[in-house]
């Protein structure tokens, strides 16, 4: 028989055929209560396709007992509880660097439309303002400017990468130094946001980082400064950032990800100094074809008694 597979996201046509040929496959919406998974179906399933950004309860973990191995779409895997698969002896595994390319050039994306008002002057032209009043209100170089980054793990090195070739200083945070990189390193994060013009958030989400940026970093961030997250939400004090937005605390805003996602955009209501992607970093035809392959690989590994090719733990 065909190992029992719960799929809480879908993964791209191609790969869902490859799934549905060598295993049985159960959907579940995730949002739904765990009871409502057949407890039939339950003891039977062996394996779990998901995504970073699902919240896969221990609950519903508790409520698979012969479960073997998570198969996540993605590279953060804090929505799932690492201590309790060890303790099972549950194997995980994520899609890692396959979307540092594509996540690097939202930021890029988001600094820009920030930095550059592109969202302001397109309603300026829509509306004939520009017809009517004349140009729009001047915007800021990027050139020069100061560009410090939270995490400069795969993510944020493309991002520098790319930053440098648009000629702005960079300066980094992170829990260590990195050896043999010339990038000026903080080891405070209120000391690298009062420097910045510019704070980029890619570091990873979990319980480590929550909240990380918070009212005081934004106030070192200053009015002039501009905040981009490419992260995690939770990374973010999202209720803060509102409110520095609004009372013009910092000077602008670009945003992939959100404290609860779907996020309504109405919180934002009446802000036209934040720019708004909805977590949409990897959301291209080439890597999500290549993260959705890279999750059905790591499953054909375990059946077949090889190594996983990118194990968590």
């Amino acid at each position: 028989m065909k190992p029992n597979i719960l799929v809480l996201r879908a993964l791209e046509a191609k790969q869902m055929a490859i799934l549905e040929q060598n295993f049985t496959l159960h959907f579940f919406n995730i949002t739904a209560p765990v009871k409502q998974l057949p407890e039939q179906v339950a003891a039977s399933i062996i394996a779990i396709v998901t995504s970073g950004t699902i919240a896969l309860t221990n609950e519903l973990i508790d409520r698979l007992p012969d479960l073997k191995i998570i198969s996540s779409s993605g590279v953060g895997y804090d929505a799932i509880d690492i201590e309790l698969c060890n303790k099972r002896g549950i194997k995980v595994c994520n899609t890692p660097g396959l979307m540092t390319n594509d996540t690097a050039d939202l930021a890029i994306m988001l600094i820009l439309a920030t930095r550059r008002r592109l969202m302001f002057g397109d309603q300026w032209l829509r509306s004939n303002q520009w017809a009517e009043k004349g140009p729009m209100p001047l915007t800021s170089s990027l050139s020069g400017k100061k560009l410090g980054i939270v995490g400069l793990g795969r993510i944020g090195q493309a991002i520098a990468t790319r930053a440098q070739a648009m000629q702005l200083e960079i300066a980094y945070f992170g829990r260590n130094k990195k050896n043999n990189c010339d990038y000026q390193y903080e080891s405070q994060l209120i000391d690298l946001a009062k420097w910045a013009d510019i704070l980029v958030v890619c570091c990873p989400g979990g319980k480590d980082t929550v909240g990380l940026i918070n009212k005081q970093i934004l106030i070192a961030l200053g009015e002039q400064g501009t905040l981009i997250n490419v992260a995690r939400g939770s990374v973010v004090d999202q209720t803060a950032l509102i409110e520095a937005l609004a009372d013009k605390t910092i000077d602008s805003a670009g945003l992939d990800v959100f404290a609860e996602e779907p996020c309504r955009g109405d919180i934002f209501k009446g802000l036209n100094n934040v720019v708004l992607s909805p977590h949409h970093a990897s959301g291209t035809v080439e890597t999500r074809a290549n993260m959705a392959q890279m999750v059905v690989d790591n499953l054909e590994a375990y059946f077949s008694g090889k190594a996983l090719i990118t194990p968590v733990n």
